[in-house]
């Protein structure tokens, strides 16, 4: 009996949650493509399409390992988020908007900032 009323419990719970809760839109945990993040601000028509971020790039080099010019870590992602789990960006988090294409996290939304995949 006591099982019931927690499976009813827990499956109001979950339906009372809005579709866009962190609980429901976390998933499964995954990798993203190895390769350079070449990381930009957009750019203007006065100048070049995207203004470099050097500071910024990274690569990553296994199912859960980044590098950048700070140094090593490892990174989690979560449905469309990856978020860097420990090393210099420990805390840095980004919004997977497509193959190869991410937009920094910042006060809880994406940024400006763009870090794009480029082959190796």
């Amino acid at each position: 009996m006591k099982r019931i009323i927690l499976s009813c419990a827990l499956a109001t719970a979950t339906i009372a949650l809005p579709p866009h809760s962190p609980v429901l839109a976390q998933g499964q945990p995954g990798t993203i493509e190895r390769g350079d993040y070449v990381c930009e601000l957009p750019g203007d028509a006065a100048s070049a399409a995207g203004i470099p971020q050097p500071e910024e790039s990274f690569s990553i080099e296994s199912a859960s390992r980044y590098v950048s010019s700070q140094g090593s870590g490892t990174y989690l992602r979560r449905g469309d988020r990856l978020t860097m789990t420990s090393g210099p960006r420990n805390g840095d988090t980004y919004k997977i908007v497509g193959r190869g294409y991410l937009r920094k996290i910042v006060d809880g939304t994406p940024s400006r900032l763009r870090c794009i995949r480029q082959g190796r």
